[in-house]
């Protein structure tokens, strides 16, 4: 436990350290007037996307193939790959995007085989518009989910609204709010920032991390859960999971990337290491884990 809530401050710490060193420099680019370029930052959250500078589509197909499939610090699959293929198209501020979910092995709890599963189908709709330094945006988010595996039964569909701010500036901070408006009642707030470190024309280091709290307007789909992962009457509120996420991105092509990449989910909160464990996919909830490493490659066509 001691080491538990020594990586979680420490997490914590850098965030706050990032963060504050960005507030002085954001201050420093409004007195001169002279906003820095806004720098991507790795996906951990379907999120509007920055506004498109050019008065034209853009489009880009994505492949990526992850050891692990894990949002917002749950474990979707376990001991096996997934592939995630995505489709984004914009236009003058407007976006929208496909993605969906492959598992290659679903995960079961007796030694029972199924054979792959599409699990997941999320379509987001978005508009982003830029006011010198800042991007502000609004969106909607539809998941389809489909059942883990053969057999199972199939979750109820889920629905979001959100709305999200972010700078132009060092660190490119983000702040992005999700409401769930279907069947999961909750609140997600979402606090990012990355970086990117050009080397070359070809290749470039994207860092990114992110902070998040969950609060549940419904102790019966969003529980606080006890010390023995057992859910009470009460409604969770406390900060949720953290992400850090290292990419490389190769251009290997005008319009073709390869992206390997590497994250780290960790609970930051112990309610959330409860919940977390709670909500896995071992039959004994001690069992199982609350912080994942997990990685994989990404092949993006932009067009």
């Amino acid at each position: 436990m001691k080491r538990y809530i020594f990586v979680r401050n420490a997490f914590l710490s850098v965030i706050v350290t990032l963060l504050l060193l960005t507030v002085g420099v954001t201050s420093i680019l409004a007195e001169d007037q002279k906003p820095a370029a806004a720098t991507p930052a790795p996906a951990t959250e379907a999120a509007a996307p920055a506004a498109p500078t050019e008065d034209k589509p853009t489009g880009s197909l994505s492949v990526s193939g992850l050891s692990k499939y894990v949002w917002r610090g749950y474990e979707n699959t376990k001991n096996s790959v997934v592939v995630q293929p995505s489709l984004t198209v914009g236009y003058k501020g407007f976006s929208a995007n496909i993605w969906g979910n492959l598992d290659t092995k679903p995960y079961s709890t007796t030694s029972a085989s199924y054979s792959s599963t599409w699990t997941e189908t999320d379509l987001t709709l978005s508009y982003t518009k830029t006011f010198g330094i800042l991007n502000a945006g609004v969106g909607y988010i539809y998941y389809g989910l489909g059942a883990p595996n053969a057999g199972a039964v199939k979750p109820l569909d889920s629905e979001e609204v959100f709305i999200t701010l972010g700078l132009n500036t060092l660190l490119t901070p983000t702040f992005t709010a999700y409401k769930e408006i279907d069947h999961y009642h909750q609140y997600y707030f979402l606090l990012g920032i990355s970086h990117t470190f050009e080397f070359n024309k070809t290749v470039s280091l994207q860092l990114g991390a992110s902070v998040s709290y969950l609060l549940s307007d419904d102790a019966s789909t969003y529980p606080k859960y006890n010390d023995n992962y057992q859910p009470t009457s009460d409604k969770f509120s406390n900060f949720h999971d953290g992400v850090l996420t290292a990419s490389l991105p190769i251009n290997v092509a005008k319009y073709l990337t390869v992206a390997p990449t590497v994250s780290y989910s960790l609970p930051l909160s112990d309610d959330a290491k409860d919940e977390i464990k709670a909500r896995g996919k071992l039959t004994n909830p001690g069992d199982n884990d609350s912080s994942y490493l997990y990685g994989g490659l990404t092949v993006t066509l932009s067009f």
